[in-house]
């Protein structure tokens, strides 16, 4: 299966904005012939943590009328947003969309970094599902930093670990190299990450998307500035 990874620079809190940047790298991953696409952390507004505290119309449910061009861009598409919940705060979730708009699955964030804390709910759950052939696991940023996380996914017979992301420059350019290739290599998963490019929050995204073999091995790599899309074949 080819599978791309899609990186971009956020509108700050603006989920209709991003939708069209986000349909726009479907449509374009589609056209490189792949069949799911990847997308960074909080892709639908951006890391822009005081405004997802402040602002509950930034949080989305997945079928939020919002979403409809992410649903018909015709690939399978794995988006990170601020999710409503049934309390006071939003969860760091990814929604899963089928080729044909269907949702396939949800995952929410289970280790919360530092601040986030402060704004968001932690997830209880693993997440998983398959797609084309194979079984898929699910993960958010600082969650990869978490062998046991990881190690379940691989034990339950998961071969693709998906990771959107955030790191910046700086000391998340050797954090992003070493995590990745490192859970490619210990656990004998392929590993897709996408991550942000330029301002993201406090943080200037460091762009690296990218994926590896299991094993280690690097298959395609964005580079550290430029919003594009990288695919390669998986499994």
């Amino acid at each position: 299966m080819k599978i791309a990874t899609a990186q971009f620079t956020c509108a700050p809190a603006d989920i209709s904005a991003n939708v069209r940047l986000i349909a726009s790298l479907a449509g374009e991953a589609r056209a490189l012939g792949a069949e799911l696409v990847v997308f960074p952390e909080l892709a639908l507004t951006g890391y822009e943590l005081e405004a997802l505290r402040a602002r509950p119309d930034l949080w989305v449910r997945a079928d939020d009328p919002r979403l409809d061009a992410v649903r018909a861009s015709g690939v399978a598409t794995v988006v990170n947003c601020a999710a409503a919940t049934d309390g006071e705060q939003p969860a760091i979730e990814t929604l899963v969309f089928g080729p044909d708009g269907e949702l396939i699955t949800r995952y929410r964030k289970q280790h919360l970094f530092e601040h986030e804390q402060e704004v968001f709910v932690a997830g209880q759950h693993d997440g998983r599902f398959e797609f084309g052939g194979l079984r898929f696991a699910l993960a958010t940023c600082f969650d990869n930093h978490f062998s046991d996380l990881v190690s379940r996914g691989a034990a339950e017979g998961c071969q693709v670990h998906l990771a959107s992301s955030l790191y910046g420059t700086g000391g998340g350019v050797k954090e992003l190299a070493a995590v990745y290739p490192g859970i490619a290599k210990d656990f004998g998963l392929h590993v897709v990450v996408a991550n942000h490019v330029g301002p993201a929050g406090a943080w200037t995204g460091c762009g690296r998307s990218a994926l590896w073999a299991a094993g280690g091995d690097l298959l395609a790599q964005a580079d550290a500035d430029t919003p594009m899309v990288v695919t390669a074949e998986v499994g």
